[in-house]
């Protein structure tokens, strides 16, 4: 078959299972119909480091992917091509590749100019960038310089704008039910708080679906401040109630207190994307429900379990819904480049597969809407009916 063009495939940000699956996806039909498939390794990073030298050992930059690599690697989480939090157009200067810090000196450096020439030395006609909203933040300043972008969304805390789902999102909230489930039975033979910490940043779709799914009586979640008196009241009925007098919370990692100004961190430094790195809500929240527990208790202190489920629920392989929508994903980014088509970013909104303007990931941040999904008095999910809702329901309009 005649020669198409050439696409590049890369992942970045957090690892989550469905990766490999959409790489799949574009790689299978691009070599069919006649295109080269070149993933970059280690996100952003490859883009950076690559050394423009057809003698160059490039192999830990670049991978020509073929349907045996791919069609392997397609049933196993994570990503095969490796990932990084890199952002080449805010690279610290003690980050610089070897070959260019000469010609970049100061503290933080654009390196986006290296980037447009690593892409044409490559030979790359389009780009699929596989990521969350920073990765896809700067997928979208490459198409501003002239790059042909079809993004694909990434992220188990499904907050990317402009669409419902991101690929990690389901196999995040199967396994926070499964592994909620499964300390229950340490919950109840000592009575106790279940507290469980997940991931989401600044959006508590982690913690809601999982909530609504069954996995705990109440649920925090970034968007809303709570009152702690309030949640030890709540839980202490709960536990109260159940045969075997225990009872769960889930607690986004972004969640605050009522009157805290911040969220909470496990130190100062940030990567380069601005973010330090959350973690410990939960438990703070632990200490203060059993500092508490006595008042709405008769007096009588409850102990707690608290768990961080971290990165049990990114690891291991998809489950069936994020092996299905990766290739689906994954088959529509390559018709987009089939057409010409660039600038857009594959999405599902309402239940059905589309596409729509690369421009809305920095249009606005995709949060759990309060008023319509949260029940701020019950600390729990909020919904009127299931009737004509998308498939995973509290999504975020765009």
């Amino acid at each position: 078959m005649a020669y198409k063009g050439t696409i590049g495939i890369l992942t970045g940000g957090g690892d989550v299972p469905g990766l490999n699956p959409a790489i799949r996806g574009v790689t299978f039909r691009a070599l069919r119909e006649g295109y080269k498939v070149i993933g970059i390794r280690r996100g952003w990073a490859g883009l950076v480091e690559l050394v423009r030298d057809p003698e160059a050992d490039n192999s830990a930059h670049i991978q020509i992917l073929n349907q045996d690599i791919v069609n392997k690697a397609g049933r196993t989480g994570g990503t095969f091509l490796h990932t990084s939090r890199t952002r080449p157009s805010h690279l610290p200067k003690n980050v610089l590749p070897e070959h260019l810090r000469d010609s970049y000196t100061d503290e933080i450096n654009d390196l986006t100019p290296e980037v447009l020439k690593n892409l044409e030395f490559l030979g790359i006609d389009f780009l699929i960038p596989i990521g969350g909203d920073d990765t896809l933040s700067y997928a979208g300043r490459l198409h501003k310089e002239g790059v042909k972008i079809v993004a694909i969304p990434k992220t188990m805390d499904n907050d990317v704008p402009g669409t419902d789902y991101c690929i990690g999102f389901s196999t995040c909230v199967t396994r926070t039910v499964e592994l909620t489930h499964k300390l229950r039975t340490t919950a109840g033979s000592h009575e106790r708080y279940l507290v469980l910490e997940v991931f989401g940043r600044y959006a508590g779709f982690t913690a809601l679906l999982p909530t609504l799914a069954g996995a705990a009586d109440r649920c925090i979640i970034p968007e809303h401040t709570f009152d702690i008196e309030h949640l030890a009241e709540l839980l202490t009925a709960d536990r109260n109630r159940h045969p075997s007098k225990y009872s769960v919370v889930l607690i986004s990692e972004g969640a605050r207190m009522l009157h805290e100004e911040d969220m909470s961190f496990e130190g100062a430094e940030k990567d380069q994307y601005g973010h330090r790195k959350l973690g410990g809500i939960g438990d703070k929240v632990a200490a203060k429900l059993k500092e508490l527990s006595p008042k709405y208790n008769n007096g009588h202190r409850i102990n707690v379990v608290s768990q961080r489920l971290g990165y049990l629920v990114r690891c291991g392989d998809p489950d069936a819904f994020d092996s299905i929508v990766p290739m689906a994903f994954g088959n529509i980014a390559f018709d987009l480049v089939r057409s010409g088509t660039s600038g857009r970013l594959v999405n599902m909104h309402n239940g059905v597969y589309d596409t729509t303007s690369l421009d809305v990931i920095t249009g606005h941040h995709k949060v759990v809407d309060v008023e319509k999904y949260y029940d701020i008095e019950r600390l729990r999910p909020a919904y009127d009916s299931f009737m004509r809702q998308p498939f995973f329901i509290m999504t975020s309009d765009y």
